[in-house]
């Protein structure tokens, strides 16, 4: 394959994570061995410019330097809403929205990050397809670009060649997809076991997993309880023990469980273990050690538990 160079157009106000999570899988992927090369952008006003967080970029290539090709991959972070949402902003980058679409006429892979997306849309590029975008900006999305089809808690999506994704970590599991894709999973796990990626998520995973959603309370003896589920799934213990670790009863346990995460103990578990599951096997695991992993019984068990969460078996029971 050719040397692919991935491109970080990098906004004023950009978010951190955006561009620097992407950027750092693909250069461990280029320390792998990957033919990558890595470059940051940005438009002719812009080339000296502070992040969101306060950190600065200098010496930053005018996009218009920089030659693409059908194997190149452009990424777009996003940026400050204050910023994103002026007119003004938008209309100043009237000219890099031409240079984008002629890089996708080219073949280029174009992928957005969190907010990025509504500069993608902005050019244009997503009317009439499907994309993604972080949760708190659905509905200003929706008002802005009626001609989109936004899709809810989706992790990243695909159209036409445009690949968007729900924000901040998304970008991290994007980029590991585009690599799974030019090098396969196996390179692609290597990666994410370099960054200590602990599940890799794929483009039907939801927005916010199972080992962030029901986390949304202040209640620590319930995160105690849900740290020590997540990182023992193979040996659970029953619901007596669990409440002695955390100093309260049984009864109590179970009730404020329910409480603040709006589902059971049990309920939790078992979600735990799909979500999980679905990732192992998608690792390649035997179904047999992904079923003892989860701390089910069989691999009927496991069989039985995706069907009825999912509606479909995954690849491994095919």
């Amino acid at each position: 394959m050719p040397t692919t160079k991935v491109i970080f157009y990098t906004p004023p106000e950009v978010h951190l994570l955006d561009i620097c999570g992407p950027a750092h899988i693909f250069y461990e992927a280029r320390e792998y061995g990957a033919d990558l090369t890595l470059h940051y952008i940005a438009t002719d006003h812009h080339t000296n410019l502070n992040s969101s967080g306060g950190l600065a970029f200098t010496g930053l290539t005018p996009y218009q330097d920089l030659a693409l090709s059908k194997d190149d991959i452009l990424f777009i972070p996003g940026l400050q809403w204050e910023l994103l949402s002026r007119n003004d902003f938008q209309d100043g980058l009237q000219p890099f929205f031409q240079w984008m679409i002629t890089q996708h006429a080219k073949g280029v892979t174009i992928c957005s990050v969190c907010t990025g997306a509504f500069l993608v849309a902005g050019s244009g590029l997503l009317d009439e397809a499907q994309c993604t975008t972080h949760w708190r900006y659905v509905d200003r999305f929706r008002a802005k670009f009626p001609r989109v089809q936004l899709l809810d808690n989706r992790l990243f999506v695909e159209d036409k060649g445009i690949y968007t994704s729900a924000g901040v970590s998304s970008g991290i599991d994007l980029a590991l997809y585009l690599l799974e894709l030019r090098y396969g999973s196996r390179f692609a796990s290597d990666i994410a076991r370099e960054v200590v990626v602990y599940l890799r998520r794929g483009e039907d995973d939801p927005q916010l997993s199972v080992f962030l959603k029901y986390r949304n309370h202040q209640e620590s003896r319930v995160h105690e309880v849900q740290n020590w589920l997540s990182q023992h799934l193979a040996n659970v213990p029953k619901i007596d023990e669990l409440a002695d670790k955390v100093c309260t009863s049984p009864r109590n346990l179970t009730r404020l469980f329910k409480k603040v995460t709006g589902i059971t103990v049990g309920e939790y578990i078992e979600n735990l273990r799909i979500e999980t599951a679905i990732h192992l096997l998608s690792e390649g695991n035997k179904v047999e050690a992904v079923a003892r992993e989860t701390g089910l019984k069989s691999a009927n068990r496991l069989r039985e538990i995706l069907k009825r969460h999912t509606g479909k078996l995954p690849r491994a029971f095919q």
